[in-house]
């Protein structure tokens, strides 16, 4: 019976407890329903514990002291947006960032457990009041010794063994252990005390406000409130982080600004908290947003009374790259409408000014400008940016040839790119770095003026590693995405986006460069689509080479084209109808040829040394300067000869000074001839290269070669020639695009049936891959005799491929059987069909012909001294063609059959040597 009404009362008490608690936390027993829980069966306990979801380790008295402490569910991470709390603004640089702004403080909640009990080893404080639930461990030494565990009881009292039910309630910890210590002296005659607390109880406060979960919560006796707001998963966004209350029986006890702990690291505030204890969060006052160059970029919360210079303080402060005299301040006015105000962060009367809600601070930026700095950039051992001060000179930024210039290095030709105006206007001054340096020579030891951009150049691009400066095309280039990374890598892209970017005189982008009306060579071929995107790219980059540090660190690496684009380009801009753009361009026998800016007094001499000086075969005597000369109604082109020689020699007669547009060629020497070789192979006595001079045979170079070998068949000689073989290809190309048209047009022929397009799509395919071979018909037995009408003037990379005797006679195309047959003397052309099986049903047997031994073509049909009864020659080929009716009436079989049938005969020819 007794059992019964224990078991009967446990039930009740749990059930009541766990009816009031809050619907996330679990049961958390009091220390008396522990004991009661303990006097039931063991099986009972277990069917409470798992239906009421108890630990058994709290109920068995083995938990530690933070297991009075249910572990809760954690609350679900937040994300932390901001709202903007303003309209749109005007479209300021950094308008885009009002968007990225978050809220200040509150991502501090973000996804952390509800549940902040203190570990078991923490000191508690002496001002601790303890309270029913708590736990005292007494220890007793001296005459007895002894220990006890008492636990605070509902109505406030301790059951003490010797001394009996003793009052704690609302003693703090330090004067129950003075009031116990005293009474056990006193009445336990020679026992001496020790006491400390043990568990501590929970306490239940409630959250309230703008929370994220407000609620009834049970937390550790010693929580504080920031514990207690993160057992609520922190405050809701709408709510304030400044302005936390503690109240407790309606009265006011305590406020705490979160910004004290977050920005000061003081929590001196952060009160301990006691049961019933409301923590109440209001909503937020003011805000104001903050960007720009500042270290911590967000939206705070403000008190009334703070100032802007409070608001850049809780921002940690201005970046080293901020302009704070240039802030701004964006604030609504008492029209509603919004309205700018400047201020200067660094003024006492900007600082102290008032912060209102709903202010858009930016913090402006530096600029990134340089003042009065020199600019070193091109073949040099350390690019980059240099102080100026009065009265540097060239030698004193570049002190010596080998420590400071690249060993690749012009040392005739540099420039100095100066500004003349406060609107950015420039001029050029050349110099020759290697007479400043080492000879300081005065006229070219130029002094320098803030600003100043010194530009060295390389004295030979072709031997310059490109390869990082490639790379950084290829991670800017952001156009070309779809091409593969491995495909860019050790391509010269840097140079193949150039091309792109020919700019005339009047800076003009062209694909092809020109000025004065002459195009310059070597600049007209097509672009692909790739090329075309990298160009744009490469453009936008030179044209900020001087302000781009990765590109001034690559400059050693660019061109002579590359490094004078932004001068050029700035030149071009810079010109205005009444004024020619001060460009000048070169062309013919120097060695870098192209378009450069005009130097200040710059001359025809200046300008060879620019384009590094004459190249073999100049004509030194005559050179042409073309002139633009403009006047009020028309403009016209005036042509001036100039002895190179005097130019170089400054006499004024011929080194004239240059204007704006002037182009110079430097002609070739008359009767000039580059080195010219033809190659002969096969049976000749000396077969190899051979050197030839303007004007000379092949009846003369064969002379050289000794003559034929006693094997020799020079009736099968092949004769390749490489500008026949570009006309061959051209050709190949113009009957393939033809061929398409006549596919994609001519669906159906004329007697109805469809065109075979696979057949068709597959002869193309053929007739596309062909690589032309060049061969030119020769008659070498004739020229042997000496018969000038046979004889072949020589150009440059000829070749001719004399055969050993040959003793055949090949069969091709539309046979049964298509073979090579054993020549013999008399043999028809109709017995060596017959040999090959005779024509198949669709050859066109009346157009069939014969490639004769040196590569002329013969028709039988045709032909008044030939015929199909008429013999053959060693070394010919009987071409039966495809019947063009059978091919669905597409008129360019026949000439496609050929071409394919008289390539292969030709490199047939060519590999049997």
């Amino acid at each position: 019976m007794v059992l019964q009404k224990i078991k009967t009362f446990a039930i009740a008490a749990l059930s009541a407890t766990l009816f009031i608690s809050a619907p996330i936390q679990a049961v958390t027993p009091s220390p008396q329903m522990i004991e009661q829980f303990k006097s039931l069966p063991a099986s009972e306990q277990q069917r409470l514990a798992k239906q009421y979801g108890i630990s058994p380790s709290v109920l068995s008295g083995q938990g530690s002291q933070s297991g009075q402490i249910a572990e809760a569910t954690p609350i679900p991470a937040r994300q932390v947006q901001a709202k903007e709390q303003q309209a749109d603004s005007l479209d300021f640089e950094q308008e885009t960032k009002k968007g990225e702004l978050s809220f200040f403080g509150y991502d501090m909640f973000a996804g952390e457990p509800t549940t902040f009990a203190p570990i078991s080893d923490i000191p508690v404080p002496s001002d601790y009041i303890v309270g029913p639930g708590d736990t005292l461990n007494v220890q007793l030494y001296g005459k007895d010794n002894r220990e006890y565990t008492l636990t605070i009881g509902r109505d406030g009292n301790i059951q003490f063994p010797e001394l009996g039910p003793i009052s704690v309630v609302g003693h703090t910890f330090s004067e129950l252990r003075a009031y116990l210590g005293e009474r056990i002296q006193k009445q336990m005659i020679g026992v001496e005390s020790n006491i400390t607390l043990g568990e501590l109880r929970s306490i239940r406060i409630f959250i309230a406000g703008d929370a994220y979960k407000p609620g009834s919560y049970t937390v550790s006796s010693l929580s504080t409130i920031t514990q207690a707001l993160f057992a609520a998963g922190g405050v809701n966004e709408i709510g304030s982080l400044r302005n936390i209350q503690v109240k407790r029986q309606g009265q006011l006890v305590g406020s705490f600004d979160l910004y004290d702990l977050l920005l000061k690291g003081d929590a001196s505030k952060d009160i301990n908290l006691r049961s019933g204890d409301v923590v109440f969060i209001p909503s937020v006052g003011g805000r104001v947003s903050i960007t720009g160059e500042i270290r911590r970029p967000a939206i705070y919360e403000i008190k009334s009374n703070e100032t802007i210079d409070d608001v850049i303080t809780m921002a940690a402060g201005v970046n080293p790259g901020a302009y704070p005299k240039r802030s701004s301040i964006e604030r609504y006015n008492n029209n509603g409408l919004k309205s700018i105000v400047n201020v200067d962060l660094t003024s006492a009367k900007a600082a102290s000014k008032l912060a209102k809600a709903g202010d858009f601070i930016r913090v402006k930026s530096a600029s990134t400008q340089y003042e009065d700095a020199i600019t070193l950039v091109g073949a040099v051992v350390r690019p980059g940016k240099y102080q100026w001060y009065q009265g540097q000179k060239v030698n004193d930024l570049l002190p010596t040839i080998w420590g400071d210039l690249a060993i690749s290095a012009d040392l005739n030709y540099a420039l100095i790119i100066r500004e003349i105006n406060k609107f950015g206007k420039i001029e050029v001054l050349q110099f020759s770095p290697g007479k400043a340096i080492a000879q300081k020579d005065h006229s070219q030891n130029i002094e320098l003026s803030p600003r100043d951009k010194v530009i060295l150049f390389n004295y030979d691009d072709s031997s310059i590693n490109r390869y990082q400066l490639n790379k950084l095309v290829q991670n800017r280039a952001k156009k070309i995405k779809s091409l593969s990374s491995d495909s860019l890598i050790g391509t010269d892209l840097f140079k193949a986006g150039f091309k792109s970017m020919n700019i005339d005189a009047a800076g003009s982008m062209l694909h092809k460069a020109s000025i004065g009306g002459v195009v310059i060579p070597g600049s007209d071929k097509e672009l692909n689509e790739q090329e075309q995107l990298i160009g744009d790219e490469v453009s936008k980059m030179l044209s900020n080479l001087f302000d781009d540090r990765d590109l001034i660190k690559l400059s050693g690496s660019m061109s002579r084209e590359e490094l004078l684009f932004p001068i050029i380009s700035k030149l071009s801009q810079q010109s205005s109808p009444s004024e020619k753009v001060q460009v000048i361009a070169i062309s013919g026998k120097v060695k870098n040829g192209g378009i450069y800016p005009l130097a200040t007094n710059a001359k025809v001499s200046d300008l060879l040394v620019a384009a590094g000086g004459l190249i073999e075969g100049a004509y030194t005597n005559r050179a042409e300067l073309t002139r633009t000369e403009n006047s009020d109604s028309l403009s016209d082109i005036k042509h001036i000869h100039v002895n190179i020689n005097n130019a170089l020699n400054h006499l004024p007669s011929d080194d004239l000074l240059l204007e704006g547009r002037d182009m110079l060629v430097v002609l070739t020497t008359p009767e000039w001839q580059e080195r010219k070789s033809i190659e002969i192979r096969g049976e000749v006595k000396f077969p190899g290269m051979y050197n030839i001079r303007r004007g000379e045979t092949l009846a003369d170079v064969m002379q050289r070669a000794g003559g034929f070998t006693d094997y020799a068949f020079p009736t099968a000689a092949v004769f390749v020639r490489e500008s026949v073989k570009q006309q061959e290809q051209l050709e190949i190309k113009k009957l393939a695009d033809q061929l398409r048209r006549d596919i994609a047009t001519r669906g159906v022929s004329k007697d109805g049936t469809v065109v075979n397009y696979s057949e068709a799509q597959l002869m193309l395919t053929d007739l596309e891959n062909i690589q032309a071979v060049g061969r030119l018909v020769v008659d070498l037995n004739a020229i042997q005799v000496g018969i000038e009408q046979a004889d072949l003037q020589l150009e440059d990379k000829d070749i001719l491929y004399v055969p050993t005797t040959k003793q055949i006679v090949s069969v091709m195309g539309e046979v049964q059987h298509p073979s090579t047959h054993r020549f013999k003397e008399g043999t028809t052309l109709d017995q060596y069909l017959s040999m090959s099986g005779g024509p198949r049903e669709r050859a066109d047997s009346d157009r069939t012909y014969i490639i004769k031994a040196d590569g002329s073509v013969m028709m039988p049909k045709q032909s008044f001294w030939f015929s199909s009864k008429a013999a053959l020659t060693a070394g010919d080929t009987v071409i039966v063609p495809l019947d063009t009716e059978y091919k669905d009436n597409l008129t360019l079989w026949t000439q496609v059959t050929q071409i394919v049938y008289n390539s292969a005969v030709a490199l047939a020819t060519i590999s049997g040597l």
